[in-house]
């Protein structure tokens, strides 16, 4: 009986002019380098135009690269969602691993994830570590929820996949029609198509990314453009059928409020009910 080979990973990688090329160098040699299971393609989407010492650090990074890179680049920048399902387009594989230019992959991190694809599973997160000026200055932990039902019940409520963390089928994502243009919940709307079209879904518990929390980060989840972007995915999703009309209800009390409350509050109410959070 022959033995199956093992699957191709592409890791997509998107970059704007706001990143840091230090960062950006970080969570590459990270994802690539220093992984016991390396990616066969890395594929950078340069989201619209970047600033000369970002343009020479990734053409840097793809002319060091041990494995193929292919550096997409928008002439504008058109948003995250809009990014990824460009990259997408060039994944040569078909197990797709996501990674942000601020963000550190542990070493052994697709050696444990690609495992879980291979067994049947269409998309696969995992816990994730905040840090603050350093790798080394944790702040928190983020564990998702690892059983396929609890996942699916708590995307009625919350966001169940740490987005930076996740592996999955390229051809499952982009059969639900991809991330698409929905500023700022991009991620959130494509779990929800997902599970409604009857994705396998899995999460480790195990912190495999370590998710830098710059200064603001908190003021960022808030606002009243966050607020908007809440009562639109909502909206979509009650149009989907997604949640009932009590969980609608409940989500814009809850998550709708915590958009508009102050930040220490807002940062405490994020770890109690937004995301399942430990110190």
């Amino acid at each position: 009986m022959s033995r199956q080979l093992p699957e191709q990973l592409s890791l997509l990688l998107p970059v704007w002019a706001g990143d840091d090329p230090d960062h950006l160098e970080e969570a590459f040699r990270s994802s690539v380098q220093e992984q016991t299971r390396p990616p066969d393609q890395v594929v950078i989407v340069r989201d619209g135009p970047v600033p000369d010492a970002l343009a020479d650090r990734l053409k840097a990074l793809a002319g060091s690269s041990p494995v193929p890179v292919e550096l997409v680049e928008l002439d504008r920048n058109v948003g995250l969602g809009m990014a990824l399902d460009a990259g997408l387009a060039y994944c040569r594989h078909d197990v797709v691993a996501r990674m942000d230019a601020d963000d550190i992959s542990v070493p052994h991190r697709f050696e444990v994830q690609v495992p879980v694809i291979e067994a049947g599973a269409d998309i696969v997160g995992s816990g994730l570590l905040e840090f603050g000026e350093h790798a080394g200055d944790v702040v928190g932990t983020r564990t998702p929820p690892v059983r396929p039902e609890d996942i699916r019940a708590r995307a009625r409520v919350a966001s169940p996949f740490n987005h930076p963390t996740v592996v999955y089928r390229r051809s499952v994502v982009r059969g639900v029609g991809g991330y698409t243009d929905f500023a700022l919940m991009e991620d959130y709307l494509l779990w929800a198509k997902m599970i409604m079209a009857g994705a396998r879904v899995a999460n480790v518990a195990e912190p495999l990314v370590k998710y830098r929390v710059g200064a603001g980060a908190y003021a960022r989840r808030g606002g009243w453009a966050q607020l908007r972007a809440e009562l639109a995915i909502q909206r979509r999703f009650r149009k989907l059928r997604f949640t009932t009309r009590g969980q609608c209800l409940r989500n814009v009390a809850v998550r709708g409020g915590y958009r508009l409350v102050p930040e220490r509050i807002r940062r405490i109410a994020y770890r109690m009910v937004i995301a399942t959070y430990r110190r």
